[in-house]
């Protein structure tokens, strides 16, 4: 609930939309860094031609979609969120390749590896028994030293003898299709926004009951062979979804472009 005399994010009027637009356009065309200090609230009003209470709608939307963030205090102030990560379903492609392709300096911690029986979801998802064994590995991504997400990965036992012995640090599908001949061709993803538990928190460095992206994963070599079940948890702040679609001609020729999707908690 918003505290009483505070703009409330979900009420913004046509002016502190047009102008929330215009903050969002300057951040993604780079106008506006990542990291970098925007003017007082007084000297935004003016720039921007608006009332400092439409400013304030303006600027609490922007907060409250992750674009900015306030930092109280006499050194504090209001200031551009670090870049997102652009995750794109239309490709499949490992965590650190996606880092690097956008600039960032990619990272990994191994929690934990082992071998463990698969259980039935997982057995169901890879077309195993739940009593056989698989790959039971847990990660933490890092985007420039700063937890992005939480992977937890399985992967049958039989197709990737000796993988809690290899290096686990890099890209795991470029291991897998180095050392195993499993290289992904086909992934169906389920996506949904939930809430960070207490120690999902503590791991990504974030409040609990922060939203994170939920991504649910079932990966097929061009054989059709399963080889991997993982469930990831994004930072919702740190990462933006986008979506490339073809569409079929119609009499006016028109075609689907890509588009971006915002993943927000309502």
């Amino acid at each position: 609930m918003a505290a009483t005399g505070a703009p409330d994010p979900g009420q913004v009027g046509p002016a502190a939309g047009e102008v929330r637009r215009r903050l969002l356009g300057m951040i993604e065309r780079g106008t506006l860094q990542p990291g970098q200090k925007l003017e007082s609230e007084r000297e935004l009003a003016i720039i921007t031609g608006v009332s400092r209470s439409t400013l304030r709608q303006a600027l609490a939307a922007l907060e409250e979609s992750g674009a900015i963030h306030r930092v109280p205090g006499r050194g504090g102030g209001t200031f551009v969120a670090a870049a997102k990560v652009e995750r794109d379903l239309s490709r499949i492609v490992g965590v650190p390749m996606l880092l690097r392709d956008q600039g960032f300096t990619a990272g990994s911690r191994v929690v934990r590896v082992g071998v463990a029986t698969a259980g039935a979801e997982a057995a169901a998802a890879l077309g195993l028994s739940p009593s056989d064994f698989v790959i039971d590995l847990v990660r933490i991504r890092l985007a420039d030293g700063v937890p992005i997400s939480l992977e937890h990965g399985m992967f049958p036992a039989e197709l990737v003898p000796g993988l809690p012995e290899r290096e686990l640090g890099g890209s795991l599908y470029e291991l897998l299709d180095q050392e195993y001949g499993l290289r992904p061709d086909e992934a169906t993803e389920h996506i949904e926004v939930v809430s960070a538990s207490p120690d999902e928190a503590a791991i990504l460095s974030i409040d609990p009951g922060a939203p994170l992206l939920s991504i649910t994963r079932t990966t097929r070599d061009a054989r059709g062979v399963v080889f991997e079940y993982s469930h990831d948890l994004f930072r919702a702040d740190r990462t933006r979804i986008s979506v490339k679609v073809k569409g079929t001609p119609t009499s006016e020729k028109a075609r689907l472009r890509g588009r971006i999707v915002e993943l927000v908690p309502k």
